[in-house]
């Protein structure tokens, strides 16, 4: 019994490492899809429509009554999120005739002019470069995560029995969904970083860097005016050192039992010696 008890364990084990390597396989895959390729252009398109297209179906929802719209909130989310800012209010204002549909174009369509905005400034194959390096690390860490998640799942998954369900199975769905949860995290960080990252004009970043040249030969001769200061004061200190120096004596000290130097005859102790 209990060699079957060891044997349904590791079968088991198997059985969920099977479900976390087909994961992997998905993982690497998309990995090496995008290594090898250099314009992940379309991709980001697609995941930039699918994404804002989800945030827009919470505040307005499909085949919804224009009284059930949170335009405010989804000005809000949209800035928030994705430094976009979208007057849809004003859009709504200026035309009573916009509907639902229309309008998710609409804000799609000024997520990707701001976007190519963007690229025109720093150019398309800066922006193709960044493109695949944010995805490439953003899959690595939460691809990182989810097998922590993974790990943490398959340690108390075997409690499901006692609410009388199939751990395998309920490990199975679970772990589907986090994997679904990891795909559309994948979509939705990529987007968020690429609409919130900030680009410069050339000539703006050469002014800057021209600023801080500035700054830094500026601080370059405050360092060395305050190594001459210092180098100052340590002369007077020293000059000061010297002129309190103790006084030597030039003739030989006279020796208490010596006769005194005033011709008294008398010995030195006795004589000029007590006064010393």
């Amino acid at each position: 019994k209990v060699e079957g008890r060891n044997f349904d364990i590791r079968k088991q084990l198997l059985e969920y490492d099977d479900v976390a390597n087909d994961q992997r396989k998905v993982v690497y895959e998309l990995r090496d899809e995008l290594m090898n390729v250099d314009d992940i252009s379309d991709m980001i398109e697609q995941n930039r429509e699918d994404v804002l297209t989800a945030i827009i179906d919470e505040y307005i929802p499909p085949q919804s009554l224009e009284d059930m719209w949170d335009v405010e909130g989804l000005q809000e989310r949209l800035k928030a999120d994705f430094d976009l800012d979208a007057p849809i209010k004003q859009w709504l204002e200026e035309d009573d005739k916009l509907y639902e549909e229309a309008l998710r174009e609409k804000i799609i369509s000024l997520a990707v002019e701001v976007y190519k905005a963007k690229e025109e400034v720093v150019g398309a194959q800066v922006l193709r470069n960044f493109e695949k390096s944010v995805m490439l690390q953003t899959l690595d860490t939460l691809w990182k995560e989810h097998l922590a998640a993974m790990d943490h799942l398959r340690q108390g998954i075997h409690l499901r029995g006692y609410a009388q369900k199939n751990p395998k199975q309920e490990y199975k769905r679970e772990s589907f969904e986090l994997f679904e949860g990891l795909l559309e995290a994948l979509k939705t960080d990529v987007i968020t970083v690429l609409s919130r990252v900030r680009v410069q004009q050339q000539e703006e970043v050469e002014r800057m860097e021209e600023q801080r040249r500035a700054q830094a030969e500026e601080a370059a001769r405050r360092a060395q005016a305050q190594h001459a200061a210092a180098e100052n004061q340590l002369a007077d200190g020293e000059e000061s050192e010297g002129s309190n120096q103790p006084v030597v004596r030039d003739e030989r000290k006279v020796g208490r039992n010596e006769p005194c130097p005033c011709g008294s005859g008398k010995k030195y102790k006795q004589c000029h010696g007590q006064i010393n």
